[in-house]
């Protein structure tokens, strides 16, 4: 089986769907002041009819895609802890909003990716409620992974631990200590029994009602935590069936050879691309102090020469059948680890240098909300601020940075669908090639304080596509810490 087709061509934008934008229709319930400072449990009031109503904006950027974190009824700022998979959050504008969405979207030619919690619950799950409540009399006691002496009520449940629980719970399972199998041992997580029939149909389920519902997709979350090919293969099957079109796409932070093999994800998110640009681009920038905060990625995160760099580029590239690596979901930060701009101690250029590599390169490039205005952020909850919709706040030559790049891989097809060919590189500069038999565009980057001239072998003078270079005959001359782009 394929990738979808209009994954190559995409420009995805990930949204944090309580902190993006408030929607004039919705009441204000007694949110945090917008403007303050994230909250591990604070709401700030972000719906999707604030999403509706910036859809304009997003048009304008270049974006043809978003990706949303969680959206269905929750009681948590994330909405990981899902207590309702068949409706919509009525923080965020229920169902109705929902379908309003999708609506505007795809008039504007923007698909809607959703993100699905597939391995846990939350506390207020009714099924889990139910057994907490009846004890092995609930028929749902076989949906996720219960302690028999908490079913027959010999002991107490531990759903809300006290403190001492919550020590034991550092040093043993959850299902010891509090009843139940808890996603990381985090009591507000239960964790399903993917093994029971009636749970695996009712999450295909989940996934199948919101494909018919117009979703373009399914981002996965901690799918890996669900160890079984097979329930990831018919998951595949259930939504195909329906939308041959529809993307799914898995959150793994390390290879991922297992799940890309055409019968279960289209792609993950590549979060190799994420550490090899850090490693490069800001190698001189690296705050390590925030870059230690990012959990699965800090170990991968270190100075980076444009020889290693390509090496780590072709490899990636490389680990997947072709159309898989096309359709993989490149992204530079996102809301489980510090922003890119945090990570490059603020450094501005080393973000525009991994934007012109993330918008020519292989794959489909995400942008993760904010970043293209100049939000920075730690970990999280400091990488989940509030969009800024003040002007006066936005950085304008990052964005109007950003618009450029896109632009530029709209323009020109052979970045969004041509082969790869390394070109040059040393410690400073890397160069590559993007073509196929109608386009050849080449893409050098310098990473250094100082200009670099490099020598290449043109058949004609080049057409400068982006950036500032000198160029005289076979030599070209790239300004400090700065990205060309050339025909």
């Amino acid at each position: 089986m394929t990738t979808p087709k209009w994954v190559k061509d995409a420009v995805f934008y990930q949204i944090f769907p309580d902190r993006f934008a408030r929607g004039k229709r919705m009441t204000d319930i007694g949110f945090e002041p917008w403007d303050s400072a994230p909250t591990v449990h604070g709401f700030k009031g972000g719906d999707l009819y604030g999403v509706i109503e910036h859809l304009d904006y997003l048009q304008e950027l270049g974006i043809t895609a978003i990706y949303f974190n969680p959206v269905f009824a929750s009681a948590s700022n994330h909405r990981y802890h899902t207590y309702d998979y068949f409706n919509i959050d009525p923080i965020l504008g229920g169902n109705d909003a929902l379908k309003k969405l999708i609506q505007a979207a795809h008039k504007r030619g923007i698909k809607i990716v959703l993100d699905g919690v597939f391995n846990h619950a939350s506390r207020g799950f009714w099924q889990f409620h139910h057994v907490l409540e009846t004890g092995e009399g609930s028929p749902y006691k076989d949906w996720f992974h219960f302690d028999e002496d908490r079913l027959k009520f010999r002991k107490h449940w531990g759903a809300y631990p006290t403190q001492a629980e919550e020590k034991m719970l550092q040093n043993a399972g959850s299902r010891e200590v509090i009843g139940y199998s808890a996603w990381w041992n985090l009591p507000a997580l239960p964790k399903f029994n993917t093994n029971n029939p009636a749970v695996r149909e009712f999450l295909f389920s989940v996934a199948e009602y919101w494909i018919m519902q117009g979703i373009d997709g399914w981002r996965l979350d901690v799918p890996a935590e669900i160890d079984d090919d097979e329930f990831w293969r018919e998951f595949r099957r259930r939504v195909r069936a329906i939308n041959p079109d529809a993307y799914i796409v898995g959150e793994i932070w390390h290879e991922a050879q297992r799940w890309l093999q055409g019968d279960q994800f289209d792609a993950v998110m590549n979060y190799l691309f994420t550490a090899a640009s850090l490693s490069f681009f800001a190698a001189d920038h690296l705050d390590m102090r925030v870059i230690n905060q990012a959990g699965g990625l800090k170990d991968r995160v270190h100075r980076m020469g444009g020889e290693g760099f390509a090496n780590e580029i072709e490899r990636i590239i490389n680990l997947y059948p072709r159309d898989i690596s096309f359709a993989q979901l490149n992204l530079l930060d996102s809301h489980d680890m510090p922003r890119f701009l945090s990570c490059a101690h603020g450094d501005k250029n080393s973000l525009k240098l991994a934007w012109l590599f993330l918008f020519t390169i292989i794959g489909a490039p995400c942008i993760y909300y904010g970043d293209e205005i100049g939000v920075d952020g730690g970990h999280d909850p400091e990488c989940r601020k509030s969009f800024p919709w003040d002007k006066s706040q936005w950085d304008k030559d990052l964005l109007e940075y950003a618009k450029a790049c896109i632009t530029l891989r709209k323009e020109h097809s052979v970045l969004r669908q041509g082969d790869y060919k390394r070109i040059y590189t040393d410690d400073k500069v890397a160069v590559y090639a993007r073509f196929n038999d109608k386009e050849n565009i080449i893409t050098a980057f310098n990473t250094a304080t100082e200009e670099r001239t490099i020598e290449l072998h043109f058949e004609k003078k080049p057409h400068i596509l982006f950036g500032n270079p000198m160029i005289q005959e076979n030599k070209i001359t790239i300004p400090p810490r700065s990205g060309v782009v050339l025909k």
